[in-house]
């Protein structure tokens, strides 16, 4: 039941952003799923191995991937589908805590939060090069077996 509310809430989150991008209307919907299933896989891998940096790459390969997909089904771009659905594994309370810690001259821990908001940055980074780098892939070699 818990999954499921995430689910809910990460799929409204993305609506929400793909509304404010102006997306189609027609892929708001399908861009929420992809944001809903994002989050759902950063959830249980940060239960599984506690960890938010591998969480985060995962559910950020899994946007890209989706993305690239529907992408391909919807004959649109896949960043209709991918820059909404990244948007609730984005680490803004991480920021926000860094900035935080400075302000109230706690140096150490702006340190810790500082690098662990980096790694789950680039962890978002590398997951979306992942998938669009796998999709070109595949597109190569459908295209040289023709």
């Amino acid at each position: 039941m818990e999954l499921f509310k995430q689910f809910i809430f990460s799929f409204f989150a993305t609506i929400g952003a793909a509304i404010l991008f102006s997306i189609p209307k027609d892929s708001i919907i399908s861009a929420g799923a992809i944001g809903g299933f994002g989050w759902i896989i950063y959830t249980f891998i940060l239960n599984q191995y506690s960890s938010a940096v591998a969480g985060t790459f995962f559910g950020a390969l899994t946007v890209g991937i989706l993305g690239e997909l529907l992408a391909r089904h919807f004959k649109k771009p896949a960043t209709v589908f991918i820059i909404p659905g990244i948007i609730p594994l984005v680490p803004g309370a991480g920021m926000y805590y860094t900035m935080l810690a400075l302000i109230e001259k706690r140096f150490y821990d702006s340190v810790n939060i500082g690098a662990e908001t980096l790694f789950i940055a680039v962890a978002i980074a590398i997951g979306i090069v992942m998938s669009s780098s796998l999709s070109r892939s595949i597109k190569r070699v459908k295209n040289k077996s023709r």
